[in-house]
């Protein structure tokens, strides 16, 4: 998928790591992720992955414990800095969560939020921004004559393509998304397949999945993470045929994991 030329990088790690006491997370991770293009983070249950994921947007402080040492800038801005907005870094870092998380409100206020958050009061303006934002996650056909009912009350893959409309209502120019399909099935998946290949046109995706099919189909770029540390990045392709470390190609090709 990954195009030929060269992408400038979105996300830049230097001996990142993450700890829960005495607890090591992430491991010394150094690596760049490119500007619009979808990197899969790949590996065994507890190597690291959703660690290394939260770190981009500082989801981690929200944990009890933890300590984050090392480097992660986002546009050339150091994530770790104490003084940092961190509400300002997450909306230009949104999240999708494995599970959908839709608020108790409307579909229509699910996906304002942000956006009221952000300072819009113009109810053209938020109408307008509440479209887009619902037609770029492939759901305004499904719920234009339904935004004032409960988002609790759509499937759960429409409440899926919900949040990730209300992730990219506010624009942000990072997506990182935690297992975004794991609990669909596979008609629903297959669309949130279709929005990650659309998205990426205008977002950095960083996503999470233990689906080697599904990292092979829709990633540029994929890293495998073991025990906490990153064995190997490359492009999804030669990772899959070809890898430079017999731990990825055993983990691709099933051997463990």
């Amino acid at each position: 998928m990954a195009n030929a030329e060269p992408a400038p990088i979105a996300i830049e790690t230097r001996s990142l790591g993450v700890s829960y006491g005495p607890v090591v997370a992430v491991d010394g991770i150094t690596f760049a992720i490119p500007e619009r293009r979808v990197t899969a983070l790949i590996g065994p249950s507890g190597c690291g992955k959703t660690t290394l994921l939260r770190c981009f947007n500082r989801m981690n402080d929200l944990a009890p414990g933890s300590k984050v040492t090392g480097s992660c800038r986002v546009g050339g801005t150091e994530v770790l800095d104490p003084h940092l907005d961190v509400t300002m870094l997450r909306r230009r870092v949104g999240m999708v969560f494995q599970k959908p998380n839709p608020f108790p409100m409307s579909v229509y206020e699910n996906v304002a939020f942000g956006l009221r958050i952000a300072g819009i009061r113009s109810g053209t303006e938020l109408d307008g921004r509440v479209e887009s934002a619902l037609r770029r996650a492939a759901l305004w056909e499904e719920v234009h004559d339904r935004l004032r009912s409960p988002a609790a009350d759509l499937s759960g893959g429409q409440q899926q393509r919900l949040c990730i409309a209300r992730a990219i209502a506010v624009q942000p120019s990072i997506l990182l998304m935690d297992e975004p399909a794991s609990a669909l099935d596979p008609v629903s998946t297959g669309r949130i397949e279709d929005l990650i290949r659309e998205l990426r046109r205008d977002h950095t995706l960083v996503i999470v999945t233990h689906n080697m099919q599904q990292a092979a189909r829709i990633s540029d770029f994929t890293a495998f993470l073991y025990q906490g540390r990153l064995v190997e990045m490359d492009r999804t392709g030669r990772i899959f045929s070809g890898p430079s470390d017999r731990r990825t190609e055993d983990y691709v090709t099933g051997r463990f994991g």
